[in-house]
């Protein structure tokens, strides 16, 4: 194959390592790395097989720098969406394990006279709305946990989190309740 008959070069895939390092504008690194010279001699730091590290200079703290101002948003933001659905979860169990009191509650406040035919039968159904709810709240705080670790952006995920797992635990509730006739019938006449 013939020098006429070749493609044209792209992307410097034929340039010699001189033309590359000129057309990227980086200092000449792979002389350094020829001639057997630590790169990092350019930039003044010690060389990579230094057994010691270097001391801060006087009127520098050593500590890492401090966190951005987006991140500590983010950061109180998240603990404080996390703080506020502990604190609903713990309020809302003991009612979702009284199932009938909370049935009774929730009719009051429709203002229906009612109640369900088999209150013992739906008891399973509170429990697994809190369960949903206390297992939704354990996983939302170690998502979040981990995405604070990698400091990225967090205070979206308990918002979501409690839009999902208190809707998922409202329909669970609401299984019973629609699920007897005569309950669901004095419930849609209120609403007329």
């Amino acid at each position: 194959m013939s020098d006429t008959e070749r493609p044209r070069p792209q992307y410097g895939e034929y340039a010699t390592p001189e033309e590359q390092r000129a057309r990227i504008k980086q200092p000449d690194m792979t002389w350094l790395l020829e001639t057997g010279q630590d790169p990092d001699a350019l930039k003044g730091a010690p060389p990579a097989d230094s057994p010691t590290v270097p001391a801060a200079p006087s009127g520098v703290s050593s500590a890492t720098p401090t966190m951005r101002r987006g991140r500590f948003a983010d950061r109180v933001a998240t603990i404080a969406l996390l703080v506020y659905g502990l604190v609903n979860v713990v309020t809302s169990i003991p009612s979702m394990l009284d199932y009938q009191a909370y049935v009774t509650t929730v009719l009051g406040i429709l203002g229906i006279d009612g109640q369900l035919a088999d209150p013992a039968a739906d008891r399973p159904w509170g429990i697994a709305a809190a369960l949903v709810l206390a297992i939704g709240w354990l996983l939302t705080a170690w998502v979040s946990w981990r995405r604070l670790a990698k400091e990225r952006l967090t205070w979206w995920i308990p918002l979501v989190a409690g839009i999902v797992f208190t809707g998922i635990s409202g329909v669970l509730l609401m299984v019973p309740i629609a699920s007897d006739p005569v309950l669901w019938n004095a419930i849609l006449d209120s609403a007329r």
